[in-house]
């Protein structure tokens, strides 16, 4: 696996597993199957109501906890302290390796304080945000003392936002991408560019996609309960795309987000 050097030194894997929807019940037999893929960033949130099953699954695994990642957000910007050891508890660990506040919620200045003094004491490894745009992220980084070390939106080849993305790297922010392959939208496991570029490299039409985001230093978080498309996603570390292929890919940005937020 791949890794990405947060800007605190700490290592990240280059691709996740989300696991948006995986309910507790079936989350045993996805999470396995994802580890023996290869997989070793796991992607959850308080909002998921699955952090438990994550919990079991990293308990009873064989893969070593200083070998996973886990990332998992912040559903409330109340009693964030106590919130935090509930996910610690649910988890099973002793700190989560990323915590992300999920979405805005008013008081994130706050929030944030609170989550760089978990990161302070070692309850946290790294700490970002998630769907963060416009004056919500510009208050964060006013007053943030520590700077967010991951920044998570939606991005895949549709919705690129380019300028966002340039300037967190110039900020030694690393972003990164939920629904990467755009959640099937736009038709993007049959397109004719992502399709035509992954004839000639004998991979698929997904494989591009997420291949063009790493590419682009943004970490994608892909999501199956299908064992056969988690190997698919994670088997792209095998070839590069040219410089005439990435423009092509980057024609295909709409400018707009296939979700309906913050357009």
């Amino acid at each position: 696996m791949q890794t990405i050097t947060l800007s605190n030194g700490v290592q990240m894997p280059a691709i996740g597993y989300g696991v948006y929807k995986i309910s507790n019940g079936e989350m045993p037999r996805c999470l396995r199957e994802a580890l023996e893929c290869g997989y070793r960033l796991i992607d959850t949130a308080q909002w998921y109501d699955n952090e438990e099953g994550v919990g079991k699954v990293v308990a009873e695994c064989h893969v070593p906890r200083s070998e996973l990642f886990i990332t998992t957000k912040l559903q409330s910007g109340l009693r964030v302290a106590d919130r935090i050891d509930e996910s610690l508890r649910r988890l099973r660990v002793d700190y989560v390796d990323l915590l992300l506040i999920h979405w805005p919620m008013g008081n994130d200045a706050a929030t944030w304080h609170s989550m760089e003094s978990a990161y302070g004491c070692g309850k946290v490894r790294a700490i970002g945000l998630s769907n963060f745009y416009g004056d919500d992220l510009e208050k964060v980084l006013r007053q943030a003392e520590v700077m967010p070390h991951v920044i998570q939106q939606e991005l895949h080849p549709f919705r690129q936002q380019n300028e966002l993305v340039m300037r967190y790297r110039q900020m030694h922010i690393v972003p990164q991408a939920w629904s990467p392959l755009a959640c099937g939208r736009q038709n993007i496991f049959s397109n004719p560019v992502l399709t035509r570029i992954g004839k000639a490299h004998h991979k698929t039409a997904a494989q591009v996609a997420l291949r063009f985001l790493v590419q682009s230093g943004i970490c994608p978080i892909p999501k199956s309960v299908h064992k056969e498309r988690m190997t698919e996603n994670i088997d792209i570390f095998d070839f590069l795309l040219s410089g005439e292929e990435l423009a092509a890919i980057r024609a295909l940005d709409l400018g707009h987000g296939l979700f309906g937020w913050y357009d």
